[in-house]
């Protein structure tokens, strides 16, 4: 009898976590998650089994990784950057412990999480192939992670993939980020303060990014790859602003309210030309329909 697919994924209680973990589901695959935290009620899964470890501390993680595992997503690491010591820690040597834990019996594949933060400055559309400078401890930690796993499957031939998000959004998404404190301000008809909304941002429907981490796994041609995802067409922060509330009837922007940061980069979105050639991805899902699905599910 043949066995079924088993995946990992490290921060399964988070957004993409759980979309992954849903999708990985309906294929008929086993889940474990494992994060620090037990998922919220909004995203707990029935079928999933969840593993409360921190991926920081290697003992505790040889102790309750004892099975082998086809697929190895690392999507783990704290959210909030403003502990810098615990940001590194989580997004570095979180994700090189993962990795160590499977050098003695590799997954088929082992799929990092990046960031477009990698790039730092560089200006858009960001290349894979271009040199990073990141600015933040994220960043680096992130670029590290990145540069550890491509040097592992240089020597090792270690199944490294490392996909390097832009802005995701969908249902389920917590409401500190950008467009669920937007959507909350417009359902809910309230002032919010917001930026002039010059910038121009690049958002990908989680459900492509799904997408795009399954043909990751499935895809040989991805080995030892840097994809970034996105969608390629950067969006104003205004008419962004401007969609939601007409989309949602309701809501009070106050533009010009918060000031840029003094190192805020305008103008933020990758070129997806290496994923639409190497493993033939293209985002499906328009902002259009993305974001009136999202705002829905906020209703």
């Amino acid at each position: 009898m043949k066995s079924k697919t088993n995946i990992l994924i490290a921060g399964g209680t988070g957004f993409i976590g759980y979309h992954l973990a849903k999708r990985a589901l309906k294929k008929g695959w086993l889940v474990t998650s494992i994060s620090t935290k037990k998922p919220p009620a909004k995203r707990y899964i029935k079928q999933v089994k969840y593993i409360l470890c921190d991926i920081t501390n290697k003992i505790s993680l040889k102790k309750y990784i004892r099975i082998n595992f086809k697929y190895v997503v690392n999507l783990g690491g704290y959210v909030d950057h403003s502990n810098k010591k615990k940001t590194f820690k989580s997004h570095y040597l979180g994700c090189k412990n993962l990795a160590q834990i499977f050098l003695k019996n590799p997954p088929k594949a082992f799929i990092q999480m990046g960031s477009s933060v990698e790039y730092g400055k560089l200006k858009s559309p960001q290349k894979e192939n271009e040199k990073c400078r990141p600015i933040s401890v994220y960043g680096r930690a992130k670029l590290f992670a990145s540069k550890y796993l491509i040097e592992l499957y240089k020597k090792e031939n270690f199944p490294s993939t490392i996909l390097r998000l832009y802005l995701a959004y969908g249902p389920k998404q917590d409401l500190n980020r950008f467009l669920p404190i937007i959507i909350n301000g417009c359902i809910k008809n309230k002032k919010f303060p917001c930026s002039a909304g010059n910038q121009f941002r690049d958002f990908i429907n989680v459900n492509d990014v799904v997408n795009f981490i399954i043909q990751s796994l499935t895809n040989k041609n991805a080995r030892g790859q840097i994809f970034n995802i996105g969608s390629g067409k950067p969006r104003k922060i205004r008419d962004i602003i401007e969609y939601v509330k007409k989309i949602s009837k309701g809501g009070r922007p106050q533009f010009g309210k918060i000031n840029l940061r003094k190192d805020e980069i305008l103008k933020i979105y990758p070129s997806i030309r290496k994923a639409q050639k190497l493993i033939k991805w293209n985002p499906k899902i328009s902002f259009e329909k993305g974001i009136k699905k999202t705002i829905k599910s906020y209703q």
